[in-house]
């Protein structure tokens, strides 16, 4: 013990300097925020499912939820099932034995149902690819709204894929009012010729 205290004192705390752009984030979380409330009128709920990964995705998944990213205060949780999730963020390669309950978890979810694939092997099988044990890729079992690469992706590529899925979910929404104000109008329109 006093060998590894003369240590210390010699050599010193030894931290890394926080990052440099730590200031650049706000203004993006803060849009990510609005942009959830304005999709979806509530927070993301999203339920993270391992298919048969090396755990190096899910260490940076966890990393989203650490004080830097604060996804909880941007209005993005993660939930235990799949009924209460909008949104499956999925890892790995899917094995065979996760086959099956990739597929349950995705039937569970209800519409509308977002899928993330995270990293090389959820996107493309990675280095396991398909083959006895392996599915391959998740979009051969299940359909994949958004993928994102990366061996394991950094956590903001991983908010920077969450955020696209939920755009995409917002698009439909938009034209849909859309089509719906204008039915509205053309038949506004239509009311003011007859009068």
């Amino acid at each position: 013990m006093f060998k590894l205290l003369q240590q210390v004192a010699r050599v010193g705390l030894c931290t890394e300097a926080p990052p440099a752009d730590a200031g650049a984030l706000e203004p993006a979380a803060t849009r990510v925020h609005a942009d959830i409330l304005a999709v979806l009128g509530r927070a993301l709920t999203i339920r993270q499912v391992d298919a048969g990964s090396c755990n190096g995705c899910e260490l940076e998944i966890h990393a989203l939820n650490n004080p830097y990213y604060n996804l909880e205060g941007r209005g993005i949780r993660f939930v235990a099932s799949p009924r209460h999730a909008d949104m499956l963020l999925v890892t790995g390669p899917v094995a065979r034995n996760m086959a099956l309950a990739l597929r349950r978890t995705y039937e569970a979810t209800p519409a509308p149902k977002l899928v993330v694939a995270v990293g090389d092997c959820g996107c493309t099988g990675g280095i396991f690819g398909a083959g006895y044990a392996s599915c391959g890729a998740v979009a051969g079992v299940i359909p994949v709204d958004v993928a994102i690469p990366g061996c394991p992706p950094p956590p903001l590529e991983i908010l920077r894929g969450i955020l696209v899925a939920t755009r995409r979910l917002a698009a439909p929404a938009r034209a849909a009012g859309s089509a719906a104000l204008g039915a509205a109008g053309e038949a506004a329109v239509a009311a003011g010729r007859r009068s």
